[in-house]
């Protein structure tokens, strides 16, 4: 059998993600551009043209319901979430009651409709490569 190609008069593309068209780079997060703080947490932000990237530092007894909740005015969050979890450990309760707990090395996805808090006495760090854009951030009166 003999696979048949039609010609192209344009040279074809490759799949490209427009988030990472440009020149080559990298961040840290220590001299992250932007930082939010909240409540037992911190987050910092990297922006490579567009695709954000946050690590999130939640201290013992954080809670999203109790420390972010109040910024997001949401009774659940509804960022998505695709992270790293770099340390600690992290419990997430979704909106239908299934939990699941996160520890470092793994990497979890979280939908919309969920809360989460820290469990045990070591801060949790992690990365997030989806739901950060808008975390935990304040309205624009709010900001300095």
């Amino acid at each position: 059998m003999t696979l048949q190609t039609s010609p192209s008069s344009q040279p074809q593309k490759q799949n490209q993600n427009p988030h990472v068209m440009g020149a080559i780079s990298a961040l840290k997060f220590d001299e992250a551009k932007e930082v939010r703080e909240f409540p037992l947490g911190r987050l910092e932000l990297l922006d490579f043209n567009g695709a954000v990237v946050g690590r999130a530092t939640l201290q013992p007894g954080w809670k999203w319901s109790e420390s972010v909740k109040p910024i997001a005015k949401t009774d659940s969050c509804q960022a998505p979430h695709f992270q790293y979890h770099q340390s600690g450990t992290l419990r997430i309760r979704m909106d239908d009651g299934k939990e699941i707990e996160c520890k470092a090395g793994e990497i979890s996805l979280v939908p919309p409709g969920h809360d989460a808090w820290v469990v045990g006495d070591d801060p949790v760090v992690l990365i997030d490569f989806q739901g950060m854009v808008d975390y935990a951030k304040q309205e624009q009166a709010h900001q300095h």
